[in-house]
């Protein structure tokens, strides 16, 4: 008895020196087991960027429980159009894959509907994927006249995502609106939401710096989603609206329309302030609402935006899990490991 206990002591130091070992009794015996609010992946910013993944299908690949396109609406084209910093046309790792085995097989620099039509290529082939968020950052936000408004992208989105979508009607089922529905609990468990891909909205950075544009993303889609909802069509809407940049309390005062705030459950902003202690997150993790932490690497002390070493980034992760964040955002593309990374939140 005696040498099996001191074999057992002999094999938890070693996996102790490996960070192996549970830290309660109680831990969940996979990431699977945690409810999908109550846990902190890693996202990455910008994936469509050629410079970080040839192609969107490895960005996919890459465990990500989060990845960022910036689209374009007004200007010139016809389209929904995916790039950094051209409005007018495409640049991205997206080709248009309509069926698995076209993956990194075509020509990239497509269109939001081309990159829609990868990420289903890609869940075609891997139906029991991780849950992920697609973060949509509308540079120039929604251009309902020429015909890319609120109901345009749902459309879009419902015809190319389809059932792969976690809808907010699902999340509002048998509840007035997404506020009751999230401080209820109705999340469902990371297992339920196998294969499910979560769109985000945000306001984007050209749209934030225009003083004549006074209808955000953001709004203009909560909106659409209140009047969905009056209209007994919720289950049509195919994305979330996040209220971004963090403040103190609760930010969704900044709507003076209050019948807009209980529409917003997902909230964006940098991880840094998150992180300082002057926002009190835990209020995010007690109503169940996800919390979007960028740029992570800003966290006080800074660490490399891309090249971290792996130790720095996971404590990094960790940090911001214990910080209540259900994302921790950043240009972490080299490190595959961290990026797969699923903690308990808070």
């Amino acid at each position: 008895m005696r040498t099996a206990k001191r074999a057992r002591g002999v094999l938890v130091s070693a996996l102790a020196a490996l960070g192996l070992v549970l830290t309660t009794a109680t831990a969940p015996a996979s990431a699977a087991d945690l409810p999908y609010a109550g846990s902190t992946g890693v996202g990455v910013h910008n994936a469509y960027e050629k410079t970080k993944f040839p192609y969107l299908a490895d960005a996919l690949d890459s465990g990500a429980a989060m990845l960022e396109l910036d689209v374009w609406t007004n200007f010139f084209g016809s389209s929904w159009r995916v790039s950094h910093d051209n409005p007018f046309g495409n640049d991205n790792n997206c080709e248009n894959a309509t069926t698995p085995a076209q993956l990194r097989t075509k020509a990239r620099n497509q269109n939001l509907a081309g990159c829609l039509a990868d990420i289903r290529s890609w869940h075609d082939a891997h139906p029991g994927h991780r849950p992920v968020i697609l973060k949509l950052e509308l540079k120039d936000g929604f251009a309902a006249n020429l015909g890319r408004g609120p109901a345009a992208l749902d459309s879009l989105l419902n015809s190319t995502l389809g059932d792969s979508l976690y809808r907010p009607g699902r999340l509002a089922a048998g509840h007035p609106d997404l506020d009751t529905a999230a401080r209820a609990g109705a999340w469902p468990a990371r297992s339920a939401m196998a294969g499910k891909f979560l769109v985000e909205l945000i306001p984007g950075t050209l749209e934030e710096g225009n003083s004549s544009d006074k209808l955000w993303t953001d709004r203009e889609y909560a909106e659409h989603l209140r009047a969905l909802a009056a209209a007994g069509r919720l289950d049509q809407a195919a994305a979330f609206p996040a209220v971004h940049r963090a403040e103190p309390g609760d930010p969704r005062t900044r709507y003076a329309d209050a019948s807009l705030r209980p529409w917003f459950v997902v909230f964006d902003g940098d991880a840094g302030s998150y992180a300082s202690g002057s926002i009190d997150t835990a209020w995010y993790d007690r109503n169940h609402y996800l919390l979007i932490a960028t740029d992570a690497h800003g966290v006080a002390p800074a660490i490399d935006s891309v090249r971290p070493t792996e130790t720095q980034a996971r404590d990094r992760v960790a940090l911001l899990a214990a910080r209540h964040a259900t994302i921790a955002s950043s240009d972490w593309y080299p490190l595959p490991a961290v990026l797969a990374t699923v903690l308990p939140r808070g």
